[in-house]
């Protein structure tokens, strides 16, 4: 059984299964963090197990909310959950709104709580199999180069933040 999230049905946010609400399309609330070491970015190509864009390239890690979650208490939990990463205070960067399709007949309409966190020297990445297939640390340069060169490696979300929103979740000295 797949989880209940915030979405707005018929324009008032309410809790909603979660594949349900991509396979209609339905606006739902999300959360995405980016964990930055200086000027590289940690990302991570997502399990082959997931029901939507399995094997690509994404964010350090993105979710939508337990309902009634704060984002930023999702934000500290998915980083556990999926990264094994305990002990960072994701800040918040900004909020977004994007549609894309995401494959098989589902759509991701979100507005997302956009986190950023400076990883401390040694920071211990152990991911979950279940959610995670691989990480990399690599510099915001080269990830946009990368996506340039090879953008079916990479989710459509993870390119519409790089594309459309960077400045703001980055700086714009990035």
């Amino acid at each position: 059984m797949h989880d209940r999230i915030p979405a707005w049905a018929d324009g008032v946010l309410a809790p909603m299964d979660k594949l349900e609400v991509h396979l209609q399309g339905v606006r739902h609330k999300a959360v995405s963090v980016f964990v930055l070491d200086g000027p590289r970015v940690l990302i991570q190509r997502r399990a082959l197990s997931k029901y939507h864009t399995p094997g690509l390239w994404a964010n350090t890690c993105c979710t939508h909310p337990h309902w009634d979650e704060a984002p930023a208490d999702c934000a500290t939990r998915r980083l556990r959950e999926e990264l094994g990463v305990v002990g960072l205070v994701p800040t918040h960067a900004d909020q977004v709104e994007y549609r894309a399709d995401v494959g098989g007949g589902m759509t991701e309409h979100e507005v997302v709580d956009i986190f950023v966190a400076e990883a401390p020297a040694g920071l211990q990445v152990t991911p979950n199999p279940d959610e995670v297939m691989d990480t990399r640390w690599l510099t915001l340069e080269s990830l946009v180069a990368e996506v340039a060169a090879e953008p079916q490696e990479f989710t459509p979300w993870l390119k519409i933040y790089l594309a459309e929103f960077r400045d703001r979740i980055f700086g714009t000295a990035a």
